[in-house]
């Protein structure tokens, strides 16, 4: 950190872009679609101010401590500036040089610091993760998350809150290495199991295998396969994200698939990523080329394949919730609803502020939990608005954060758990 003003206050290290901070223009379009803005009215805690704040401190101007940090990290990243900007301001690039920044180059509180480092030791790794589901379903069922939520401080009561009913039977269960269509096979394709997604929401990646499979996929999925890296890479610790984007690319380059299938938006984002996590590595900015050419999401795999099973009829009102990361970060929009609506019956809505995040945005929701409860309760206001028998998004964060607000009122899936259920009739 330098002391002398016109000296950049970043290190050398993948500052953000001089060309990138010129190219916006300050002209407010992505006001109305920031979230922190719209909850705040803060010109600092919208795209353009961060962006000005990021021109400060290249130029030396402004220390990366206190207010900086603190703007910088009230920001979710959910890349909505990105979709509104008309002169094509890549503000998820300059945000992804920026939070790395900070993580290397700021002392955050020891209670901050704790609590990060906490996360990262628990959330990338399945085995852990089924260790902390066997004592989450017993803290579920002892009945001390009532008494504990009057005590709590707002961290860890969102971090209870956010904990999904826990089925260790789903929790612990494994996937088949492959699965066959019945018929000729149409696309080979692995895969991504997850972290989170493995162990807590096992059942959106079985039903991911038997779709593809009835839409005649053969479906690998490669058993030592771990974390993608992703909530690393969005929280700035792009050192380790860079080591886990390396083992993945390693496990999966070597199998004979068409297609990398993802069905998280926040993994699949990154994932896409590698090209540029990696370009300055010449050991595996080829390979991570290679490998972001071949991801895609489920929905987008789907929406390619022209439609070979026979679907049962569901009758309901769907509202389909935009996961940031697909969304905004991605641009799938059109692919979700396209493949909803070959359910015969169905009925798919959008949600009024779309545009806006539900306050999950990776751990935004448990080290940010008073903005993050603002936007799940405004998210939770929208999809009454509209009255669905189902809410459908394509994100377990974005799933575990409107959750918390719905009450259970309304049940809520991912599109590939509503396609299984017409395709093969399995319960959702």
């Amino acid at each position: 950190m330098t002391e002398l003003f016109g000296q950049s206050s970043f290190d050398s290290q993948h500052p953000p872009e001089r060309e990138l901070l010129d190219d916006c223009v300050h002209c407010g379009f992505c006001l109305p679609t920031c979230p922190t803005y719209q909850l705040w009215g803060e010109e600092m805690d919208s795209p353009r101010g961060r962006i000005y704040l990021m021109d400060l401190a290249e130029r030396g101007e402004i220390e990366l401590e206190g207010a900086f940090t603190q703007h910088i990290d009230a920001c979710l990243g959910c890349m909505a500036c990105v979709t509104a900007c008309p002169s094509g301001v890549q503000y998820d690039r300059l945000l992804e040089a920026t939070r790395p920044q900070i993580e290397r180059n700021v002392e955050r509180r020891p209670s901050d610091r704790l609590f990060r480092n906490a996360i990262f030791a628990l959330f990338p790794y399945r085995r852990r993760l089924r260790v902390a589901a066997v004592f989450g379903q017993a803290y579920q069922k002892s009945g001390l998350p009532k008494l504990m939520e009057r005590v709590l401080p707002p961290r860890l009561r969102a971090t209870q809150a956010l904990l999904p009913p826990v089925r260790l039977r789903e929790a612990f269960s494994s996937l088949p290495r492959r699965v066959r269509p019945k018929g000729s096979v149409r696309r080979r394709v692995a895969l991504l199991s997850g972290c989170v997604q493995d162990v807590f929401f096992h059942e959106v990646n079985a039903a991911t295998q038997r779709v593809l499979a009835a839409e005649g996929c053969e479906v690998l999925t490669p058993r030592q396969q771990g974390c993608c890296g992703a909530l690393e890479l969005h929280a700035g610790r792009s050192g380790s994200a860079a080591d886990r984007a390396k083992r993945t690319i390693a496990t999966f380059e070597k199998l004979p698939v068409d297609t990398i299938v993802v069905n998280v938006a926040g993994c699949g984002s990154s994932m896409k990523e590698y090209v540029h996590l990696l370009a300055d590595d010449p050991d595996w900015a080829d390979r991570a080329r290679d490998f972001s050419a071949k991801v895609r999401d489920v929905t987008e795999l789907l929406a390619e394949l022209e439609p070979q099973a026979p679907r049962r009829r569901i009758e309901a009102k769907v509202a389909y919730h935009d996961a940031c990361h697909l969304g905004h970060a991605q641009g799938v929009r059109d692919q979700p609803r396209a493949v909803l609506r070959t359910i015969p019956g169905l009925d798919v809505v959008d949600l009024p502020e779309a545009e806006l995040c539900c306050g999950s945005a990776g751990i935004y929701n448990l080290v940010q939990p008073e903005p993050a409860a603002e936007l799940g309760q405004r998210k939770a206001d929208n999809v009454r608005t509209v009255a669905p028998d189902v809410l459908v998004t394509a994100n377990p964060g974005c799933l575990l954060q409107i959750r918390r607000y719905l009450d259970d009122d309304i049940p809520m899936l991912h599109p590939v758990q509503l396609l299984d259920q017409s395709l093969n009739g399995k319960p959702t």
